[in-house]
């Protein structure tokens, strides 16, 4: 993985631009987990690097609202295996069909604590720091 001066954090999970240190560029927006995907396919085409899958974990993408996926930074040249797996990840996404259930906010935390221990596992980061400080400063 590369440094964190060089990631570049798309997410809709505002427990992600919460808890992780302000030296990570979090690309924080409250869309929808297809609308992540989206923007970052956006980014993937316009030669950002892709660094974690956009369906890692396994939590459907119709069971959580949340997602995040680190890119690079910067630019540098389109990556075609890349862009493929940007593009089918929405197309997997796409067949999923829509949770129509309405979920509670104590399920919705648990998603996004779901979501913010993955992405950090990915990056190296230890997430009960991010959770601990985050706490603390209540």
């Amino acid at each position: 993985m590369e440094s964190k001066r060089r990631l570049r954090i798309i997410t809709n999970n505002p427990l992600v631009k919460a808890c992780l240190p302000t030296d990570y560029w979090v690309d924080f927006e409250h869309i929808t987990y297809r609308q992540v995907l989206v923007k970052t396919r956006d980014f993937v085409y316009a030669g950002y690097r892709l660094y974690t899958h956009p369906l890692s974990g396994s939590v459907k993408p119709n069971e959580t609202p949340y997602k995040s996926v680190v890119i690079s930074r910067s630019p540098s040249n389109m990556e075609p295996e890349e862009a493929m797996i940007i593009s089918s990840s929405i197309e997997t996404f796409d067949k999923f069909p829509p949770c129509k259930r309405e979920l509670s906010e104590s399920v919705l935390k648990d998603f996004q604590l779901i979501d913010y221990t993955l992405l950090c596992g990915a990056i190296g980061l230890d997430a009960t720091a991010g959770l601990s400080d985050r706490f603390s400063q209540r």
